[in-house]
């Protein structure tokens, strides 16, 4: 009796055995699915390789969004109107002013003054927020609405 229980035990043995490397064979082959590696060292140097490719990626990302970042900087991305009355006696706000301003405050402020007879239309160029011609204050308002 004693040797039958000893088969048992290592009937049960093997048993578990097989079913823990058929439970290890199919989590292997779920991690090679999809890869043409026959081993895990040869699974470790093939996602190697696919960790460099996404760094080497990673690195052009970074200097494209530098350049991104520096044309973005200089491309117009305030920009306001407003429109006015330069005139007490009558009209309407026919009149207006307009600034485009940048991230690192350069840029134009763009105004017009109708009047019944002419309209006059003026650009003078921003610089570091500030211009060199003298600015009525509309477009002062306008300057400092758009670069906020």
């Amino acid at each position: 009796m004693n040797t039958t229980i000893l088969i048992y035990i290592i009937s049960l043995t093997v048993v578990i055995n097989l079913v823990w490397i058929i439970t290890i064979e199919l989590r292997f082959r779920k991690l090679f699915a999809g890869t043409k590696a026959r081993d895990l060292e040869e699974m470790i140097g093939f996602v190697g390789k696919k960790l460099n490719k996404i760094e080497e990626t990673q690195n052009k990302i970074d200097k494209n969004l530098v350049v991104i970042d520096s044309r973005l900087s200089k491309s117009i991305r305030g920009i306001e109107t407003i429109r006015f009355n330069p005139f007490v006696d009558g009209g309407g706000n026919q009149s207006f002013a307009i600034a485009l301003i940048n991230d690192e405050s350069n840029g134009v402020v763009i105004s017009s003054l109708y009047a019944r007879d002419r309209m006059s239309i003026f650009a003078k160029p921003i610089i570091n927020g500030k211009s060199e011609f003298e600015l009525t204050d509309e477009e002062k308002d306008v300057l400092g609405k758009a670069t906020k």
